[in-house]
């Protein structure tokens, strides 16, 4: 897998459409959710596009502090293709993403918001768990930071 990392205004309009059909595969037609997915924090964020062969395979995006947290980076729209996962893919795309954003924003911890099933998941990756679980578009989430 090779990543490209872009700031909205470097994205291309054929890479904006492969994102926004990628998500929408994944969190809106494979997760059977209904919900607004275009939340105007794409066009503060970077994204990180993981292809393979010339096809997205795997997407996060990154975001500074004052974007989705005051006082944390945030990592968040984390996904991969279904053809693909239980390859290890899910944790190479995290790893880098992590590492973009201590690059970015060396002062910041990240905060994310998590779907619950993959606490362990992101626990393996330095996250730790704070607070109770909750409904975000009706799935449930908890929220993790990984410290500095």
């Amino acid at each position: 897998m090779t990543f490209d990392f872009k700031p909205f205004k470097e994205l291309t309009s054929l890479e904006l459409y492969k994102i926004l059909k990628f998500r929408s595969e994944i969190f809106v037609i494979e997760q059977n959710c209904v919900y607004q997915d275009l939340d105007d924090k794409d066009i503060a964020a970077y994204h990180l596009l993981g292809s393979e062969k010339g096809k997205l395979i795997a997407y996060a995006r990154v975001l500074g502090p004052g974007v989705s947290y005051t006082d944390y980076s945030s990592i968040g729209r984390v996904c991969n293709k279904l053809t693909h996962r239980q390859l290890g893919l899910g944790k190479i795309l995290m790893e880098e993403a992590i590492r973009k954003c201590n690059e970015l924003f060396p002062k910041y911890s990240i905060k994310i918001s998590a779907q619950s099933y993959l606490l362990k998941f992101y626990a393996d990756l330095g996250f730790e768990k704070i607070g109770e679980e909750y409904l975000e578009d009706q799935i449930p989430h908890i929220a993790m930071i990984n410290s500095l």
